[in-house]
């Protein structure tokens, strides 16, 4: 079988057998694939297994199939000494609807260097943050659009609506229910501007937030619907 190394991103796991687990990661060489680790809730080998939770950056050393779809995976390594993620709910929460929506919105098992690239800088950030934590999943998801291919066509006017059939900002109500309202159309207009290290200044009360949540959330639907089987939604608006 031909090796390769490559980073990858967890997205999420299934238990396989007695000891092994199938791996969905989103990786910077061939986008998102599936792969079987071996063995690797088998006794002997040390915490291994722990690397493979939501938003985890790896290294690893990958094998293609000689059969069938799934690639392996035979050697593992954080990518970097990742220090809140898992400890932190609020990290946890989001790492687990991040790690999901990537799951359901990027399907293809393409290269990608920056997407991938945009991926793993926003998970150091986060597992870094100290402040900003309850705005990260919206200010992802915004710029998340923008790789995706449907991000806002033109830059935020002063009490404009989003018209999310044609992907503009407008300041003329659209003639039809696809739409941001005023409100949100700011708060998007906002998040397009403001870079990762100052979103903690975005001052939202958890109404406001979820709001926008739901309204970012219509956006991306309307381009994708896999985006209504993201299933950690509901702890996302639980926990914040």
């Amino acid at each position: 079988m031909k090796s390769y190394k490559a980073k990858g991103i967890v997205l999420s796991t299934v238990k396989y057998g007695d000891s092994s687990l199938i791996l969905f990661l989103y990786t910077n060489i061939i986008g998102r694939q599936t792969y079987i680790v071996q063995g690797i809730r088998s006794k002997g080998k040390g915490n291994k297994s722990s690397f493979f939770q939501p938003l985890f950056p790896i290294d690893f050393i990958g094998y293609e199939p000689r059969y069938g779809s799934m690639h392996k995976i035979k050697e593992v390594a954080l990518a970097y000494p990742v220090v809140s993620l898992p400890f932190d709910i609020r990290k946890s929460t989001v790492s687990l609807f991040i790690a999901e929506t990537i799951y359901r919105l990027i399907r293809e098992s393409v290269r990608d260097e920056r997407l991938f690239d945009f991926v793993y800088n926003s998970v150091v950030a986060l597992d870094s943050m100290n402040d900003g934590v309850y705005n990260f999943h919206l200010w992802f998801l915004v710029k998340l659009s923008y790789f995706l291919g449907f991000y806002p066509g033109n830059e935020y006017m002063p009490d404009s609506y989003f018209d999310i059939t044609n992907g503009v900002f407008t300041p003329v109500m659209p003639p039809h229910q696809m739409l941001l309202n005023r409100e949100n159309s700011e708060l998007l207009g906002i998040f397009m501007d403001v870079p990762i290290d100052e979103i903690h200044r975005i001052n939202l009360s958890g109404s406001r937030r979820s709001a926008f949540l739901n309204s970012i959330l219509i956006f991306i639907g309307y381009h994708s619907d896999s985006v209504n089987k993201i299933k950690s939604i509901d702890i996302l608006r639980e926990v914040f």
